[in-house]
């Protein structure tokens, strides 16, 4: 029986690196993110190797995280893998200067987010009594760096997440894996600067940064471990990156 992997931010970026690289593996997907229309160009491409469905819903919108994901169907609710994909970084300044509005997007998102979905998921994987969750952290979960002590305090907050899952769920017979990229190419920093392609693009030059496809090998290297390992942790470094703000660029 194939293996049933929920996906949030499903729609780019790592998480749909991972979708494609699941569904490759013989991986059934239930893809889930804000933006239907990309969901389902997502859907579209995989259909034909897995079985695909998506759910429509913004991970901080408590009550429409418990609508959409119990309104699966029955043979959909036998969820092996959970990957907490989805999460932002809004804006880059100072506590005294920064904007209350990216602070609360970004805890709402990251953390609260990742709880509400975890809350939906983990009685499933508990009444299975397997399951494997992967929580995608950063390196600025690791090492905080000035003006993104938010931000990095979000993803502080998934790396304890992370520990704690491990130690209430491992007797249960569920793995719980914490995932931190480094730099990566994404639509991160077009998010983090609102727009500003310009600025966005000045982050990667100089180096070749990490891809999606980087993350997903190693997620997929997690979730198909033995069942005799835990790979608890995963620290990923673009090759010119020594610390999260330390990059050797050309």
């Amino acid at each position: 029986m194939s293996r049933i992997a929920l996906i949030t931010g499903a729609s780019s970026g790592i998480g749909k690196a991972t979708a494609e690289l699941f569904a490759g593996a013989g991986i059934d997907l239930i893809l889930c993110g804000r933006r239907q229309e990309r969901l389902n160009e997502v859907a579209a491409e995989l259909s034909d190797k897995v079985k695909v469905t998506t759910l429509v819903f913004d991970v901080r919108d408590k009550g429409a995280v418990k609508a959409m994901i119990g309104s699966l169907a029955d043979d959909w609710k036998n969820i092996d893998i959970l990957i907490n994909n989805a999460g932002n970084a809004h804006g880059m300044g100072s506590l005294d200067e920064g904007d209350t509005d990216d602070w609360d997007a970004m805890i709402d998102g990251n953390v609260k987010g990742l709880l509400y979905v975890s809350k939906a998921i983990i009685p499933l994987m508990l009444e299975n009594g397997s399951g494997h969750i992967v929580n995608i952290s950063s390196i600025a979960g690791k090492q905080t760096y000035a003006n993104g002590a938010v931000y990095c305090a979000s993803k502080a907050a998934v790396e304890v997440l992370s520990e704690g899952m491990r130690l209430e769920l491992t007797q249960h017979g569920i793995k719980v894996t914490n995932v931190a990229p480094g730099a990566v190419e994404t639509e991160f920093s077009l998010v983090r600067f609102k727009g500003d392609e310009a600025r966005a693009e000045k982050v990667y030059q100089g180096f070749d940064p990490l891809q999606a496809a980087d993350i997903a090998d190693a997620i997929l290297y997690a979730v198909n471990a033995p069942s005799r390992v835990t790979i608890a942790d995963i620290t990923i470094l673009a090759g010119a990156q020594s610390a999260a703000t330390v990059i050797h660029r050309k």
